[in-house]
């Protein structure tokens, strides 16, 4: 099956039957990624008198309360709300398209003399596609499995330079998806330069632009230009746990 869509008054295909799921799953345990000093996933049996929600336990169905922290506990999207105190500014109100063109773009990160890691403008840009992508993914080299399963906090992880989140809103980039905890530092004072200048805030706040982070992007997914589907689950918050899609583009 092939299915055509048109983009910046060009013609590609892709097959809606080779999706590339780019997320991480959330499952409970130490085993998985977390950040930010999030508990680790929770998954709870329901019990309420001689009712048990475990088919394991002899129960009829299984019926769990689940325990999560999006901005800690693997793969989600958030909204300008991350940083804003607007009561409406919740990813349910803001992300109301859900398929983009997307550019995987893979990035080797600069070390400071301060000893961060800083993913900068000058190596992202020559590699921007003159496709006008709604999206851009970063992958962070040298890509390893251990990103599933890593436990950041506290580590200074690697974050972006404010200004490449500028270029990319100068060149109409609504999406911007990392394999990281965050785009900025994990303790800069709260200045969180990166997410405000994406989002153009407080001044000129693009409210239906999205980060999404925690994503991790196989050696086997060659970068390029893809269709991205960000699916996410309901919640009136500033961000959910997501589940970001990719089909390969190919000119017609």
């Amino acid at each position: 099956m092939q299915a055509i869509i048109t983009h910046a008054g060009k013609q590609y295909q892709f097959s809606p039957e080779n999706p590339l799921d780019i997320s991480l799953p959330l499952k409970p345990g130490d085993d998985t990624v977390n950040c930010f000093w999030a508990e680790p996933v929770q998954f709870d049996t329901i019990r309420i008198g001689s009712f048990v929600g475990s088919v394991a336990e002899g129960g009829c169905t299984n019926y769990q309360r689940v325990h999560v922290t999006p901005h800690g506990n693997g793969t989600h999207t958030e909204c300008y709300g991350h940083i804003s105190p607007d009561p409406e500014a919740t990813i349910y109100n803001c992300l109301k398209k859900y398929l983009f063109v997307a550019q995987l773009i893979s990035v080797t990160p600069q070390t400071k003399e301060n000893g961060d890691h800083v993913i900068m403008l000058e190596d992202v840009k020559p590699h921007f596609s003159t496709e006008k992508p709604e999206a851009i993914i970063l992958r962070t080299l040298a890509n390893s499995e251990a990103k599933k399963t890593a436990h950041y906090s506290g580590t200074n992880p690697t974050y972006l330079e404010p200004a490449l989140a500028q270029f990319l809103v100068e060149n109409n980039v609504e999406h911007l998806l990392v394999d990281l905890p965050s785009v900025d530092r994990e303790e800069d004072g709260g200045e969180l330069l990166a997410h405000h200048a994406f989002w153009q805030y407080p001044e000129n706040i693009r409210k239906s632009a999205t980060i999404t982070e925690l994503i991790f992007v196989p050696d086997v997914i060659k970068d390029g230009l893809y269709l991205l589907n960000i699916q996410l689950t309901s919640l009136t918050l500033d961000a959910s746990p997501s589940k970001p899609v990719l089909y390969e583009l190919q000119a017609v």
